[in-house]
């Protein structure tokens, strides 16, 4: 079975629907965090399901960065903007580089885990990329037990591409372990207009869980407020690997 749409063919299309702005604030906490967790002054980084490499491109300013993704499509995406970072093609459940790094970053891709024995494998390679006292951020983007239902209407223009979408989040069974987005996208270019339906399944895990997964890899954890939007915060996970 394939992997979502966004992550392939509508590829070209992602950053009408995830703009470089929308991620400075928080790549501002990240980098924040990480000078503070850090035993040392953290100056290589590497993110785990890095996408199109939006956080890269305000954090490499900081870090020297290595981009690891499953999507090619998306990683050829990121070298456009961020040439200047490695990227690997690889998979966070498995990834082996034989070498570790100041600050270790697993944004949103964290998600698309939906076994608990994935979320630990994750944790684990994670854990061994981490150099001894360095740091690791967890950001999921939501828990099991603040999940409710959502609906976002997403619409850009640039040029002579428009993008309207309609992005529904919705749990697959009341208190399980999967939520659905939906997202449905009306396209338009030159004139021309084409609709696209993409469903994403997703991992809905309790807290407890994230925080067991990553103190059984070895990680201390804490937990960082993250802006979400105007006086609108979530939480994610701030790691210490000890020095």
């Amino acid at each position: 079975m394939s992997g979502p749409l966004l992550y392939g063919e509508l590829t070209p299309w992602y950053r009408l629907l995830d703009p470089l702005e929308d991620h400075a604030d928080e790549c501002e906490l990240f980098d924040a965090a990480f000078r503070r967790a850090a035993a040392h002054p953290p100056r290589t980084l590497l993110e785990l399901g890095s996408g199109a490499g939006n956080n890269a491109w305000h954090l490499k300013k900081r870090f020297r960065c290595t981009l690891v993704d499953l999507s090619p499509a998306m990683l050829a995406l990121s070298e456009k903007i961020n040439f200047d970072c490695e990227h690997l093609l690889g998979d966070m459940r498995t990834l082996e580089l034989g070498r570790t790094f100041d600050a270790v970053l697993v944004h949103d891709a964290v998600m698309y885990l939906r076994k608990l024995d994935e979320l630990r494998a994750v944790a684990e390679v994670a854990f061994r990329h981490t150099a001894r006292g360095g740091a690791a951020v967890f950001a999921p983007d939501v828990f099991q037990e603040t999940f409710t239902e959502t609906v976002q209407l997403h619409a850009r223009d640039s040029g002579n591409r428009s993008l309207r979408c309609l992005e529904w989040a919705w749990e697959l069974e009341r208190g399980g372990q999967t939520m659905v987005v939906e997202y449905a996208f009306l396209l338009r270019e030159t004139g021309k207009v084409h609709s696209v339906h993409d469903r994403h399944l997703e991992g809905l895990f309790p807290r407890a869980r994230w925080v067991e997964a990553l103190s059984g890899a070895g990680y201390l954890v804490e937990t960082l407020r993250r802006p979400i939007d105007v006086d609108r915060w979530d939480e994610v996970f701030l790691c210490r690997r000890e020095a």
